[in-house]
C-alpha cells in the first residue's frame, strides 16, 4: 500500500495515466484506501479533498490520475419561467439535496424524495447517469454566478 499526504503538484503529462475511479462522496473527503486499474493499492490522508482530474502519485513510468465515477442523477430542462426553475431549485435545496445548473438544465442526485418531490409538483425530468459536481449560487462582480463545489456535501447558508 503506497500511503499519500498530498497530489502531485505538477505532474507529467506525457507519462502514462491509470486511473483511480473513486465516487463522488469519497473523493470529497480526506481520508480513504483506493485500488487503481493495475492493482495498485493507494492509502490517503489529505489535507485537503482533491478533484476530478488531479495526479495522486506518480511513478518514473505512470501517473495515477483520480476520476470521479458517473452517477445516477435527474435531469431537469431549464425551458422554465425563471420563477418555476427558482421554485424548483428552492424546493430540491429544501430537502437540502444537492444541485448543479448550467448549460439550460439542473442536474440533482437520483434520490427516491427527489422523485417524489418532480412527481408531486408535475416537473419532467429524465434519468442520466454523469459525473456530478454540485455547487451553490453567490454573487461575484455584481453577477450571480453558479459555482461548483468541489468539497462535497455542504449545508452552508
Amino acid at each position: 500500500v503506497q500511503l499519500v499526504s498530498q497530489r502531485v503538484a505538477a505532474p507529467d503529462l506525457a507519462l502514462l495515466e491509470i486511473p483511480l475511479q473513486l465516487e463522488r462522496l469519497k473523493l470529497a473527503k480526506r481520508r480513504w484506501r483506493a485500488t487503481a486499474e493495475d492493482g495498485a493499492e493507494f492509502g490517503v490522508e489529505l489535507a485537503a479533498p482533491l478533484a476530478d482530474g488531479d495526479t495522486l502519485w506518480q511513478t518514473p513510468a505512470a501517473r495515477y490520475v483520480v476520476r470521479q465515477s458517473p452517477e445516477p442523477l435527474l435531469e431537469i430542462t431549464l425551458a422554465l419561467e425563471p420563477a418555476a426553475a427558482a421554485a424548483i431549485g428552492w424546493a430540491i435545496g429544501n430537502l437540502h439535496l444537492e444541485l448543479s445548473a448550467g448549460g439550460g438544465r439542473m442536474l440533482t442526485v437520483d434520490d427516491p424524495a427527489t422523485r417524489q418531490l418532480l412527481d408531486r409538483l408535475g416537473i419532467a425530468y429524465r434519468e442520466v447517469q454523469e459525473k456530478f459536481r454540485a455547487g451553490r449560487f453567490e454573487w461575484s462582480d455584481g453577477e450571480l454566478t453558479f459555482r461548483t463545489n468541489d468539497l462535497g456535501p455542504s449545508h452552508r447558508h
